[in-house]
């Protein structure tokens, strides 16, 4: 029997999400598995893995092979490294001793260097998103000046209209007395 390390999708249309299994290469790629060894989350920036790095190796000690991704994520997760690392325990060219050390001076690295990812990504948010309110404030300023130029022309034309409405008032009376003339 063939094994296979892959992914096996879940997760709605358009959201995937992936289970790390360890199946049969005659079965399908949702169908039965052996071992369920992780999952991914690609969605995620940076994508989420959790990997159970032992089982995976384990797996690869016993002849399964990754596909292209899972290699990809075995790889990205320090899988192979340990595979390759206990390889060489096995030949006598090092020690436990020696290869965990190795193993846990690259997963220290490897977290730096994700963190760092992280940490670049949040402060290019904040810069984008300051950069967008200023943006906004400037634009609203534009708008309030652009409404208050409006307005003063408007105000100057309420103040000519007020002082057609005075004049017209006053014309008025003159009328109202004619009316009353007439009516006697």
């Amino acid at each position: 029997m063939s094994v296979k390390i892959r992914l096996q999708r879940h997760g709605k249309k358009g959201k995937p999400f992936y289970w790390i299994v360890a199946a049969d290469a005659r079965s399908k790629r949702d169908g039965k598995f052996l071992e369920k060894i992780g999952t991914y989350n690609p969605t995620a920036n940076p994508a989420i893995i959790d990997l159970n790095v032992d089982a995976a190796v384990q797996w690869l000690h016993n002849g399964a092979q990754p596909t292209d991704t899972a290699r990809a994520i075995l790889s990205y997760k320090g899988a192979l490294l340990k595979h390759h690392l206990d390889g060489g325990v096995r030949k006598g060219a090092l020690t436990q001793e020696q290869a965990d050390a190795k193993f846990t001076a690259w997963l220290d690295e490897k977290a730096g260097a994700v963190n760092a990812k992280k940490d670049g990504l949040s402060k290019a948010k904040e810069e984008a998103k300051a950069k967008a309110f200023k943006l906004e404030q400037e634009a609203n300023e534009k708008r309030a000046k652009a409404a208050a130029e409006a307005a003063q022309p408007a105000v100057e034309e309420v103040a000519e209209e007020a002082t057609e409405v005075e004049a017209t008032t006053e014309e008025t009376p003159a009328v109202e007395e004619n009316n009353e003339e007439t009516q006697a």
